[in-house]
């Protein structure tokens, strides 16, 4: 499984071509990537889907394209470009789509690649040929592809539960686990099939977004990348409060709790002064 398609190829260019125009104009980057405050505030829905095509590296962009070519061609040919790529925009909505819910209520937060299409393209890759050989660099060594997915499950969770990068795991899981579920909808026969190896990635995958959604204090282990994080975030916004002085130390806080309101009650919800609040914020971001 080797050659490329032609959908895959398009997907590659654009890949490139939006992530070099970002990688080298941040107002370009900023303006299409995933962000709380846009999508909530200015209702940007728009950048659920542009935020795939965007990447914060050179090395995020290689991988995503690395990971493209070795895993699409047998989605891609055995179901045709049409469907291959419904996969593919389904994990990159899935994810999304998800990252809005666990982090409705963090007002900063910002994504940008498409972890969560790649994941969805692997995972159906596994789900629709699970006797898929996986090589690496070379060695003559290969494991079967439903094993491999275990064990990218398995290091999604341990990436959310350590914060030892800067990944977006839940995403790539959610995204996962979309693509998946749309494989099996267009080629439901390998459910029957295959349904060992697609147990192995759903059981776990579902899970820990349980675990995510309800229990989501379990997955916040402290350590030396994320404290380090931390503390320039602390630093930066103390600056700001001794620069802003009009700016009250909760200010965030409370923008973070009526875009909490909005995801629960919609607009209508908010008061007067929630509204002109809410509309001086949405001039600053």
């Amino acid at each position: 499984m080797t050659e490329i398609g032609i959908a895959t190829l398009l997907l590659i260019i654009a890949n490139i071509f939006c992530s070099v125009q970002g990688l080298n104009d941040h107002p370009s980057f900023d303006r299409f990537t995933l962000k709380i405050d846009k999508i909530f505030i200015k209702r940007e829905y728009l950048r659920l889907f542009t935020s795939g095509f965007f990447h914060v590296s050179w090395l995020h962009l290689v991988v995503t394209i690395a990971t493209l070519c070795f895993f699409s061609s047998g989605v891609e040919l055995s179901l045709g470009g049409a469907k291959y790529l419904l996969i593919y925009f389904m994990g990159l909505l899935g994810g999304n789509f998800f990252a809005l819910i666990m982090h409705q209520r963090h007002g900063g937060f910002s994504s940008a690649g498409a972890s969560g299409a790649v994941t969805a393209v692997v995972f159906a890759t596994i789900a629709l040929f699970p006797g898929f050989k996986i090589g690496f660099l070379g060695v003559h060594f290969d494991i079967p592809g439903w094993f491999y997915g275990f064990l990218y499950v398995l290091f999604s969770i341990y990436g959310i539960k350590s914060r030892r990068d800067n990944v977006g795991h839940e995403i790539q899981l959610a995204g996962g686990l979309a693509g998946l579920m749309m494989a099996l909808v267009l080629q439901p026969n390998a459910l029957l099939v295959n349904y060992l190896a697609i147990l192995c990635l759903v059981i776990p995958s579902l899970f820990f977004i349980f675990i995510i959604i309800r229990r989501p204090r379990f997955i916040m282990i402290d350590n030396k990348f994320f404290s380090q994080q931390q503390l320039a975030k602390a630093r930066v916004k103390l600056l700001l409060r001794h620069e802003v002085e009009e700016t009250p130390p909760d200010y965030q806080q409370q923008i973070d709790l009526i875009l909490e309101k909005i995801h629960q009650n919609g607009m209508d919800s908010l008061s007067r002064t929630e509204l002109d609040k809410l509309d001086h914020y949405s001039k600053t971001i």
